[in-house]
């Protein structure tokens, strides 16, 4: 005979009620959707809408001129898997060179005369939107501007006022649109931001919630603040679901830390201490993250070396779980491609097979247990997604479709579905 009444339980739940709240509305998990695997930053009066494919054979051509993709492979570490990536990252620069664009209107694009810089957010809007209409825009794309310091605040709001106004006078906003808030000191920065984005969704006729906007972690004051607090888990909270992303700003935090410019590099000890505080702050909020840049461009004589550097530091933060970063220059795309094609190339036979005996009972010596398995669906889904995994051969080893591995990695968000169906 149970101990417990109804009314017992019933006083549990009651006492919980806050955290089940508290759970279900700030840690609601990751959504879903697809995350690419880098930024591509180029100044705002720079873009065109032929851009990406300009940058995707301007790519191929300095891997031409090194003797091929195969041999750049072979030259960065991953000869075991040349054969494999060539073919994939060949089809890739010319397919979608650029995941994610953002169209820069701060340290890349720097002080202009108001007129000048009116004009360029005016025309930028304009561009994006034909982009979009002829269907050669990447699949996000979106600006950064000034940021929230007094200096610029005024500049970099008009800005996103014209950007967002002309954009959205062409017609509905794209669905990969994004806005970048970079060198964010407090909270009260990012509160102004939803207050602002609360504006345009009134004045400019749009859903509530439509627009939201990445983070860049560019200051040490969010990793500590004056009190001893951690705004960067905090500001998460207090935007009401409209952060999207963290970035990681590498020269910008290295210098606020007075670290030499030799030294400064995503592979800091400094740099892993911030990341890994920014890790722990979005766990199981949905907000994504993206490591930052290397200034070391592959061109000239020293090209061999910052391809393989670059290779090098996309791994590391691969493994780290940073599955984004950020590059500056269209020579650092096949090196992006290589080595996150390598990662899930070469972690995708051991997932495979445990995800298919997790499905089908295929291998009795494998017990996982449904978080492991949401994890390896994961890293299969992330390997679709990039083109670094072919939707046949992930059926023909796992024995599920794409949309039943997405299912299988987000069980919240196959269940509100079904809940709203």
């Amino acid at each position: 005979m149970a101990a417990l009444t109804e009314d017992d339980v019933a006083g549990i739940d009651a006492r919980l009620s806050g955290t089940d709240a508290l759970l279900a509305t700030e840690y609601p998990g990751d959504d879903g959707s697809r995350q690419p695997v880098h930024t591509l930053y180029v100044p705002a009066d720079r873009y065109d809408p032929q851009l990406p494919a300009r940058f995707g054979a301007q790519a191929a051509e300095a891997v031409a001129a090194f003797g091929g993709t195969a041999a750049l492979a072979q030259a960065v570490g991953l000869g075991h898997l040349a054969g494999e990536l060539a073919p994939l990252v060949d089809a890739k620069l010319v397919a979608e060179p650029v995941e994610d664009l953002r169209l820069d209107f701060e340290d890349g694009y720097g002080a202009r005369p108001d007129d000048e810089e009116d004009a360029d957010a005016v025309l930028a809007a304009q561009r994006v939107a034909e982009a979009v209409a002829a269907g050669v825009a990447p699949p996000f794309i979106g600006i950064r501007f000034k940021c929230f310091e007094a200096p610029t605040r005024r500049r970099g709001i008009r800005t996103l006022d014209l950007f967002l106004s002309t954009l959205a006078s062409l017609g509905p906003l794209p669905d990969g649109l994004v806005l970048t808030l970079p060198k964010v000191t407090t909270v009260e920065q990012v509160e102004a931001m939803v207050a602002l984005c609360e504006i345009f969704e009134e004045r400019l006729g749009l859903d509530a919630g439509r627009l939201r906007f990445e983070v860049q972690m560019e200051t040490p004051q969010l990793i500590v603040a004056a009190d001893g607090s951690v705004p960067v888990a905090a500001l998460l909270h207090r935007a009401y679901g409209r952060v999207s992303a963290l970035h990681y700003g590498t020269y910008d935090y290295s210098a606020s830390l007075q670290i030499a410019a030799a030294y400064q590099s995503m592979e800091h000890p400094a740099a892993d201490y911030a990341k890994q505080v920014m890790q722990v702050a979005v766990a199981e909020t949905g907000v994504r993250l993206s490591d930052g840049s290397t200034n070391v461009i592959p061109v000239g004589k020293n090209a061999l070396a910052a391809w393989q550097l670059h290779a090098r530091l996309v791994r590391r933060s691969l493994e780290r779980g940073y599955y984004q970063g950020w590059d500056l220059a269209a020579p650092q795309l096949p090196t992006r491609y290589l080595a996150t094609y390598a990662f899930y190339r070469e972690g995708f036979a051991a997932a495979a097979r445990r995800l298919d005996n997790y499905l089908h009972g295929s291998d009795a010596t494998i017990m996982d247990e449904p978080a492991t398995a949401r994890a390896l669906a994961r890293f299969v889904v992330r390997g679709l997604e990039c083109g670094a995994v072919t939707e046949s051969e992930s059926l023909a080893a796992t024995g599920a479709t794409r949309g039943e591995l997405i299912r299988l990695a987000h069980p919240k968000l196959a269940a509100s579905k079904e809940e709203n169906a």
